[in-house]
């Protein structure tokens, strides 16, 4: 008999949902506000981290163009009009060559080489200023997204020794929700900043590559322009080709 008693009691006992909706509502606009700045925080990171992936394989990509056909032609002008218009790769040509024509205009004894390295140099760094944008906003991000998780963690807390004091007694239902929406709130900081952190480091180093490719063809142009087309880069050979069919084996 007391066990049925005991059953039916447990059975009408109301039943709380903890659940993920359920902390956030509890903790009202800031929750959601805290919430939200998390959410454009990453799909921020997410969308620079494809964009400039794609950047970079495009440069990476025209740079074997580069080494197999650019320096196949009998000029640079020739050479630049194999280049795609809008490529890094050709907007370093094309400052080569306006540097060249713009050195023989002037009237003072500025030597070529020192004139023409400083051209191609400022025309590296805007390209790789171009590649570098939007990656301090992932080194942002890195570095504050913890920080805010953990704001919304201190709300939390703080609410839940609120319920504590006004409820006399630290009950599981006074202090789950607040408690439940600080860990949330940690938690969804973490993976906010950790993607963030990988994706800026991975991109930095592809950049830095980039970077050594960009300074390599620079020197390859300016030492090309001063020997005045006798110095060019070894062009890598195309590989063979199998043979069609084996030779016959002679008659006796």
């Amino acid at each position: 008999m007391i066990f049925n008693i005991l059953a039916a009691a447990g059975d009408a006992a109301p039943q709380a949902s903890f659940g993920f909706m359920e902390a956030m509502e509890q903790g009202g606009v800031i929750a959601w506000s805290i919430f939200t700045i998390l959410v454009i925080m990453s799909v921020g990171s997410f969308y620079i981290l494809f964009t400039k992936l794609f950047e970079q394989r495009k440069v990476m990509s025209q740079y074997a163009g580069v080494r197999s056909n650019f320096w196949k032609a009998a000029s640079l002008k020739e050479g630049a009009a194999k280049l795609d218009k809008n490529s890094a790769w050709r907007q370093l040509v094309d400052d080569a060559l306006a540097a060249e024509d713009q050195h023989a205009k002037m009237t003072d004894t500025l030597e070529s080489h020192d004139y023409m390295h400083g051209s191609l140099r400022r025309s590296e760094d805007s390209i790789n200023a171009v590649l570098a944008g939007g990656l301090p906003f992932l080194a942002s991000v890195g570095a504050t997204a913890p920080f805010i998780g953990l704001l919304g963690t201190v709300i939390g807390i703080y609410r839940a020794l609120i319920n504590i004091g006004l409820a006399g007694s630290a009950s599981i239902d006074k202090v789950a929700g607040p408690v439940g929406e600080a860990l949330i709130m940690t938690a969804i900081g973490l993976l906010v900043a950790v993607p963030a952190v990988f994706a800026y480091n991975w991109l930095q180093g592809r950049n830095k590559r980039i970077a050594e490719m960009l300074s390599a063809f620079s020197t390859d142009l300016l030492a090309n322009i001063n020997s005045n087309g006798a110095v060019k880069p070894a062009v890598p050979a195309a590989a063979a080709k199998p043979a069609a069919t084996t030779a016959a084996a002679p008659k006796r």
